[in-house]
């Protein structure tokens, strides 16, 4: 799969939300197969099966983004045997119709640069995919694939070269972790299997390799649940003492990204949007802390998932109370909340949000001896600035794929796989 960047330029921001939210799907798409099919926020996870049968579950998930489709299509590599078991819609968690079609049924039906040599699974989705959004897949399939999974001299073998930027892979019960030739974070599953997980910061998809052994008879891995009081994992915790009881989340699972596009310098304003997912049964709000020294204007938000616009309050203070709003820390005076409000998520659905508001933040973004600067920490694990029209960077601390838009516009992608902020740093000067 080929990973494509879809570039916007700032000056139609400026015109209105709504040119902004009908061209927004622009962040990190990839080509599946054609340029009439693209998806984003891809990850996989790969559950080993017991090394006799060479066999491994694969979790997928995906975000259909091409306007008014009507199917997915899945490409079934070649040289593995695959048992397609079940796929779901994830914005409502029903159950999704598909087949498995040669290349030339594919082409038939709507992808036109199908290889008529391979199989895809074809997926019919629950609604056509709105054009402010975008339909969010879940296929669940087994591949046996010997020359990817395999025994050798006593370890397990986990070798395949791995496209999809996001991905993790499960050990089987009771196998040790002996060797990976790529970075990763290491978790436990709920049943207490190792789970290694990365994220590929490149361009080229990745050869991955790992090795494990059985662990000696009678050990086994225990999971021990101890109290640990969130301190920010690395904004003023204590870092003289260990982090007792202290977890993370799989950053190649999260999926929450944002894309500033800055505005003149002299504004130190800047546009942004930014994709989070509900999964909570019952939860019918996303609330965005504005950040302290920050000023937020014009908030928007519509469901990717219906391309429908959502309901948008901005609170301050008493306001937040009197909402029934609660932040898990103190309200004063000088809070302020993003309220956005959406229909309760069902059991087993979710809802995917995209915000759009304008920040302004003096202290962070600013203009100094006739030099752009921008000094901001990011959280999430994908992350993207868009200097403003007439200005060429001079300065970036944390490395990032840099590249310009059609209209020239440099943009510099981050990506963090770590579970605590990187603090970003840019100066740019005039053309």
């Amino acid at each position: 799969m080929i990973r494509a960047l879809k570039s916007i330029s700032f000056s139609l921001f400026q015109k209105s939300i709504t040119i902004v939210l009908r061209m927004l799907p622009y962040v990190l798409m990839v080509f599946v197969t054609t340029a009439q099919q693209t998806q984003t926020d891809s990850y996989t996870r790969y559950e080993l099966l017991k090394p006799s049968e060479q066999s491994f579950r694969i979790i997928y998930d995906v975000s259909a983004t091409s306007a008014e489709a009507k199917y997915y299509w899945n490409t079934l590599r070649e040289g593995s045997e695959h048992i397609i078991n079940e796929v779901w819609d994830r914005y409502s968690g029903k159950e999704l119709n598909w087949e498995v079609v040669d290349g030339k049924t594919a082409k038939m039906n709507g992808l036109t640069a199908a290889n008529e040599d391979t199989d895809y699974l074809q997926i019919a989705l629950i609604r056509p995919v709105p054009n402010n959004g975008e339909a969010r897949i879940r296929i669940d399939k087994t591949y046996k694939d010997p020359l990817s999974y395999f025994t050798k001299d006593g370890r397990i073998i986990f070798s395949r070269t791995l496209g999809i930027k996001h991905n993790s892979v499960v050990l089987p019960m009771g196998y040790e972790l002996t060797h990976c030739n790529y970075p990763v974070q290491l978790q436990l599953t709920k049943n207490n299997r190792i789970k290694v997980s990365f994220i590929n910061r490149g361009a080229a998809a990745v050869p991955f390799e790992l090795k494990a052994k059985p662990l000696p008879s009678g050990i086994r891995i225990r999971q021990t649940k101890e109290a640990y009081t969130y301190d920010g994992s690395g904004t003023g915790r204590n870092k003289a003492k260990v982090r007792i009881g202290w977890e993370f989340e799989e950053r190649s699972f999260q999926n929450r990204e944002i894309v500033y596009f800055l505005q003149q310098p002299e504004t130190h304003s800047f546009l942004l949007y930014h994709d989070y997912t509900e999964t909570r049964p019952g939860m019918d709000r996303y609330l965005n802390v504005v950040r302290a020294g920050s000023k937020a204007s014009n908030p928007s938000a519509i469901s990717l998932d219906t391309g429908k616009q959502l309901k948008v309050e901005s609170l301050k203070g008493n306001e937040i109370n009197e909402r029934g709003i609660t932040l898990g820390s103190p309200i004063t005076s000088k809070t302020e909340v993003i309220a956005i409000w959406f229909d309760p998520v069902k059991t087993g659905a979710s809802e995917r949000l995209r915000i759009t508001e304008t920040y302004t933040d003096a202290n962070r973004y600013l203009l100094h001896n006739d030099e752009l600067i921008w000094d901001r920490s990011f959280g999430r694990n994908r992350n993207t600035v868009v200097l403003p029209s007439g200005w060429f960077l001079t300065m970036n601390a944390i490395p990032a794929i840099i590249n310009q838009s059609p209209e020239g516009l440099t943009q510099l992608h981050y990506v963090n796989d770590r579970p605590d902020l990187i603090d970003v740093y840019i100066k740019a000067q005039r053309k």
